[in-house]
């Protein structure tokens, strides 16, 4: 049966969320007999009572009206409901009441109590490139890579043998700091020439992919993206580089997101504005064959949640704020002052700044960004450079081959050199890094106290960030999630996870946090991969730590930002990219979707059917299994990093070898030939572990063996396919795993975890951040089936598409939008929202609307600097 609340509460607007149409509204009871053929149909049965329920009477479930709205979309007879309806209404009886109400009527106009409904802009004929101009930007962008290795290499070289000619400590400290800091400031340096040289200036407009202009668009994102700058992001130097790069920035201004704007003279943002990490603002989407690029303007005192999303040609006003897991799509204006969040956003009461203000002037942030540059210049780089300097003449295996005087090795002492240093890095590493995990987070809690008020940019925020970047280090989450043993990992970090109910899947593989000092999470939570805790909250001048509690008796979808003082107690799900709502009741034994927040049953039958397995002698019998089926997964895992490990060291040793042969050419080749090694090693682990078939859609237990290889798939590294974002080896690569996918497909960092299950079609678009997920876990029970993309389908930034998805031909998929399981997108329709629905793009406000809204932008930008 299902959990859920005597009488169902869904928060937002009243009217049902219909897709209206045109033509005559059904009369109620000819609607009633419809709608419940339809119902019927999909659940096979030859009637269906018009009172009962969708979901406790009748055993449905959200696959089931799924597949139900998308046959009732199909008839022209009927209006369109959208899974919202479904579950604000779910019976025949009042869903068919709900959508004849707001249904247009025969003369056109759509009533007393319905929206006047936005102009919308029309889908533009998607641009599609030649095979001839798709290859030739895989050769274009091939050779800029090749030229960017050898003369990485020959800069390397040249280093290294000015390097090895000092005498002394002090002089090879000397030369060190020289060669590194002359080569960061080239490093930095390049990137903006490499804008102004090959852009000039961004302005709005768009171009198609893999031609030329896209090449140059392409040199400088990489550049930008493989820029020393990123890791200096949170920090008040990296504002000014935005500004050298064409950004027009005021004062006061604190980014802590991680994703590189790109179209940076499209970007204006205020004094005072914060933008919390996770946030994509580009200022370009990939769109019908299309790089679009418009502006993205944030006034003064602006809040910018985390895991949002600004389209282009967006903008807010002076003190407004966008909520956290919320998005503002293309031609959207939130007016100064106000307050929205939702994915479109629309306004709230919410208050999303929570923490008072602290002394941070001009000043301070002056100071900070010199004591880092003289912490870099002073100490990291000759560090780095001379660290890498000694280890290549103090080791004996690299030092002995850099003499001139050694002939060359034989190949067994190639081998045992590369075996001895492989094993001391990677395992040095493994035991290193948890005692420093286990031991710094506490000792860096005394100095940051939780719910104390600190102002940004001085000792207490270099401490509480430099926490948060280690022990948000993905590779141990990796290794221990998806297992009993990452309860352990988390504990030893700080984690408080109460008296934990061990399921073999407490925890995912990609979990993050501000502080793992306050976390706690209650007894019999289960959590899916990509949670977000916000246990930090900001403004533009302050800081402060407070506890993020989980309750009890949970489940967490994925890509969830769960905020401190979240909203919701015992026995709650929250489904996939939900908004955690932070006022009003206290949710308990209910389940929340959407951005904004609307509440669903708990769970139903099928979710249920497995429930047997995870009590009493059953459960310990399968956990035990589990246990050691994941500590058998781990170490395969763990021996397939420390091989990648040991043919990169091998491969680094035979070049050294050759060093005085062929010198910087070496070094060139050693790079490519890395990023082909690291490739090719990785699809064949995968490929090996899928034991070269495909994976077959699964209704299952996590207690079931066949779960337990598909966790094992989830296990294979695959960061190197960032590297291939934006080019037509992306595609490539794709195949290898076994993804079916068509030809000129542009992907700019989609990520798909189940390949085998999914299909793209020819010249689809695939945006930053974009996911295609092929399963779904919800408490004890695991669901996967395929999803298809057809042709020139584009899926927005941060986009999330769910299993047993159809997407039609040149359908197009908004900015994190969220497109449930089941659904079928028809062919050359727009729709967005979380949950997605058909939803045409707003045609926005005018372009000298826009420029005005702009110049002014700047100009509170120009008074504040």
């Amino acid at each position: 049966m299902v959990e859920q609340p005597p009488e169902e509460h869904i928060s937002g607007p009243d009217e049902a969320a219909v897709q209206r149409r045109s033509g005559t509204g059904p009369v109620v009871a000819e609607a009633e007999r419809e709608l419940a053929d339809v119902l019927a149909g999909v659940l096979d049965t030859q009637r269906v009572p018009v009172d009962g329920h969708f979901f406790t009477d009748l055993g449905a479930n959200s696959l089931v009206m799924a597949q139900f709205c998308a046959r009732v979309r199909k008839r022209d007879d009927l209006p369109s409901p959208s899974m919202k309806d479904i579950y604000r209404h779910p019976t025949i009886r009042g869903l068919a009441a709900a959508l004849v109400e707001h249904a247009p009527d025969p003369s056109g106009s759509t009533g007393a109590c319905a929206k006047a409904a936005e102009p919308a802009r029309p889908l533009p004929p998607v641009a599609r490139a030649s095979s001839l101009k798709h290859f030739l930007c895989g050769v274009a962008q091939c050779a800029v890579f090749l030229v960017y290795s050898l003369v990485t290499g020959f800069v390397s070289a040249r280093g290294y043998e000015w390097i090895s000619t000092g005498s002394g400590l002090a002089d090879v400290y000397l030369r060190s700091l020289i060669f590194g800091g002359i080569a960061f400031t080239v490093m930095i340096t390049v990137p903006v020439l490499a804008k102004w040289l090959l852009i000039g200036r961004w302005k709005p407009g768009e171009f198609p992919v893999w031609g030329l202009k896209y090449v140059r668009f392409w040199i400088v994102k990489v550049l930008l993206h493989a820029n020393p700058m990123v890791f200096l992001v949170e920090n008040p130097l990296y504002v000014l580089y935005l500004r050298l790069l064409g950004a027009r920035i005021g004062k006061g201004v604190t980014i802590l997101s991680h994703s590189v704007p790109v179209c940076t003279d499209l970007l204006t943002i205020g004094a005072g504005t914060v933008i919390r990490k996770d946030s994509f603002f580009l200022g370009y989407r990939a769109h019908t064959g299309r790089i679009q690029t418009g502006r993205i303007t944030l006034g003064r005192e602006v809040f910018i949640g985390e895991k949002t999303v600004l389209d282009i040609d967006t903008s807010m006003g002076d003190g407004a704020q966008l909520g956290h897991s919320s998005s503002l799509h293309r031609g959207q204006a939130v007016p100064d002052g106000a307050h929205w969040h939702g994915s479109p956003a629309q306004p709230t009461q919410t208050e999303y700044v929570r923490v008072a203000p602290a002394r941070c002037g001009t000043g301070r942030r002056t100071w900070f960004g010199l004591m880092t540059l003289v912490q870099l210049y002073l100490l990291y780089i000759p560090l780095a450079v001379g660290g890498v300097y000694m280890l290549f003449t103090q080791v004996p295996a690299i030092g002995k081959r850099l003499d001139p005087q050694t002939s060359s090795l034989s190949p067994s002492q190639l081998l045992s050199d590369a075996l001895f240093l492989s094993s001391v890095l990677f395992f040095g590493f493994l035991v290193l890094g948890l005692l420093a995990l286990c031991t710094l987070p506490r000792l860096a809690g005394l100095v940051v106290r939780p719910d104390r008020v600190y102002p940004l940019y001085g000792l207490h925020f270099a401490v509480h960030r430099a926490t948060a970047r280690m022990t948000n280090m993905k590779f141990f989450t990796w290794l221990f999630g998806d297992s009993s043993f990452i309860v352990h990992y988390l504990r030893g970090i700080g984690y408080d996870l109460s008296q934990v109910e061990q399921t073999g899947s407490n925890f995912g593989t990609e979990v993050q946090h501000e502080s793992p000092l306050l976390v706690t999470v209650g007894t019999g939570t289960m959590i899916a991969d990509g949670l977000s805790l916000l246990n930090a909250e900001y403004s533009s001048t302050s800081f402060r730590l407070s506890r993020t509690v989980i309750g009890p008796r949970n489940f967490l979808g994925n890509n969830i930002a769960y905020p401190a003082g979240g909203r919701t107690g015992d026995n709650c799900l929250l489904a996939t990219k939900v908004m955690v709502p932070l006022d009003g009741e206290v949710r308990e034994g209910v389940g929340l979707l959407g951005s904004p927040s609307f509440e669903i049953p708990r769970s139903v039958e099928r979710d249920a059917r497995f429930d047997d397995l995870r009590t009493g002698d059953t459960l310990r019998r399968r956990l035990a299994s589990k246990n050691r089926y994941n500590l058998r997964s781990m170490a395969l895992m763990l021996g397939a990093r420390w091989l990648h490990t040991f043919a990169l060291t091998l491969l680094a040793l035979a070049s050294v070898d050759l060093y005085g042969v062929a010198g910087d050419v070496v070094i060139a080749v050693y790079l490519a030939l890395t990023l082909t090694l690291s490739t090719v090693h990785y699809v064949l682990v995968e490929r090996f572990v899928t034991r070269f078939r495909r994976l077959q859609p699964q209704l299952c237990s996590i207690y079931d063996p066949v779960f337990w290889r598909h966790e094992r798939v989830w296990k294979v590294p695959d960061h190197y396919l960032n590297l291939f974002n934006g080019t037509p080896f992306k595609a490539l690569v794709w195949r290898l795993l076994g993804v079916r996918i068509g030809r000129r497909v542009f992907d700019d960092g989609c990520y798909l975890t189940e390949r085998t299950l999914t299909t793209i079609g020819d010249d689809c678009m695939l945006n930053a951040g974009s996911k295609i997920q092929c399963h779904s876990q919800e408490d004890g029970t695991f669901k996967s089936a395929e999803t298809a993309l057809g042709a020139a389908c584009t899926l927005g930034v941060a986009a999330h598409v769910h299993y047993g998805v159809t997407l039609g031909d040149g359908a197009v998929l908004a900015a994190d939008s969220f497109l449930m399981k089941g659904e079928e997108m028809p062919p050359r329709t727009h729709w967005g929202g979380n949950p997605a629905v058909d939803m045409p793009e707003a045609a926005g406000p005018p372009a000298g609307d826009r420029a005005t809204a702009s110049n002014a932008a700047d100009a509170r930008v120009a008074t504040a600097s």
